[in-house]
């Protein structure tokens, strides 16, 4: 088939629905699709380079306690028409679709089988609330809906009511697995990992409160923190202020070096304090068999099975989350069982797998549509074949 994945966000720019849209990308190609990425640009990008194309310009703003994107352009209507009469696209494949304006107009204008995946979660949402009522002639035009999660499909339920099909993000495992760890920091202290964005929702101050624990009770151990954002300069303050020593501030790493990172890790921790649909990075530490301590909330409970691929502790409590790291640290034999739990749950979500879960509801949503008579005109290719289900005896 000829696929056009539509990300709202600035492709490439690093993201967890743009690190979905570009291993989805990659992996349709293997199994024989003919696949293109529709986005924005932002600063000096090409209208395309190569699959990617882009339409219209993206502006950064604030969203669910994180940065999000806009995408605008006064041709809009007019590039997204000569875009979709140029592909000629068999199925279009939306993340976020009600992300302004770019996947708006390219679902209105769409005469493909159209379908959607949800990535987000969080509490009540205006945005949405207000949304439900001016858009569903949007949402009535999608043909098949998914969600990267329980907790992401109970967000989108309440304000598009629907049939989902829930079918996860995926790891790169290999990756993960052939990654070796960093000399500079095998030197016997315990390494500790965080790696996210430095704002309040990824709970990077709750960390520092318990590594300032931890220090304090005698246990040797380092911290060392990946990523950037708004709370980067309050971060470094209070280890300042509290002259905490270990903890080392890396910036942007490359995604090698991130796999890197998660293999010389003793344990990886994630507090975030909610608003989390899945959890990828959660799913990296698995893969590289890491061992891990998160909060206990709902996008995280789908992917590590408390006791099993890591601690789950209460949100927002430096003493949980430094107890769980403690407990983890003095403990050899508990660090090695849930590493190796974690290797064998992280191939469930191989990109492999998942890619091949989303090829199928692909196929699915068309026949489906063939058996209305309701198939698109714009939909050209073969109705998938059903997937072979093993014999039972």
């Amino acid at each position: 088939m000829k696929i056009g994945l539509v990300t709202p966000y600035v492709y490439p720019d690093p993201g967890g629905v743009n690190q979905h849209v570009r291993y989805l990308y990659e992996n349709l190609r293997l199994r024989g699709h003919d696949v293109r990425i529709l986005t924005s640009s932002h600063g000096l990008q090409r209208a395309s380079q190569g699959d990617v194309i882009r339409i219209g310009k993206g502006f950064s703003m604030p969203t669910n306690g994180s940065v999000g994107t806009i995408t605008l352009s006064p041709r809009y209507v007019s590039q997204v028409s000569d875009v979709l009469e140029r592909e000629r696209f068999d199925l279009l494949h939306f993340h976020e679709p009600f992300v302004p304006f770019l996947s708006l107009i390219v679902l209105r204008q769409s005469t493909s089988v159209n379908v959607a995946t949800f990535h987000a979660f969080g509490g009540f949402s205006p945005a949405y609330e207000f949304g439900s009522r001016v858009m569903g002639s949007y949402a009535g035009r999608l043909h098949g809906r998914i969600a990267v999660s329980a907790a992401a499909r109970h967000f989108i339920d309440r304000f598009f009511p629907g049939d989902y099909r829930v079918i996860p993000n995926g790891v790169d495992t290999e990756r993960f697995h052939r990654a070796v760890p960093i000399a500079r920091w095998q030197d016997g202290t315990k390494n500790l990992l965080f790696v996210g964005r430095h704002e309040p929702r990824k709970g990077l101050l709750d960390l520092l409160k318990a590594y300032r624990i931890l220090r304090k009770t005698g246990c040797n151990c380092r911290l060392l923190v990946v990523g950037t954002g708004p709370q980067e300069r309050e971060a470094r303050r209070y280890v300042m202020t509290r002259k905490l020593g270990g903890v080392e501030f890396l910036g942007r790493v490359s995604d090698d070096e991130k796999a890197q990172l998660f293999k010389t890790a003793d344990v990886y921790v994630s507090p975030a304090t909610g608003g989390e649909s899945f959890g990828i990075v959660l799913l990296e530490a698995m893969a590289a068999g890491t061992p891990i301590v998160c909060s206990d909330i709902h996008g995280y409970k789908g992917v590590v099975r408390r006791g099993r691929e890591g601690i789950l502790v209460p949100p927002r409590k430096p003493k949980a989350i430094a107890g769980g790291i403690a407990q983890l640290l003095a403990d050899d034999d508990l660090r090695r069982s849930m590493a190796d739990n974690g290797l064998v749950r992280a191939e469930d979500f191989s990109w492999e797998r998942v890619t091949a879960r989303v090829d199928d509801y692909y196929g699915f949503v068309i026949r489906r549509l063939a058996a209305q008579g309701a198939l698109p005109s714009g939909f050209h290719a073969d109705i998938p074949v059903p997937p072979k289900v093993a014999a039972t005896a």
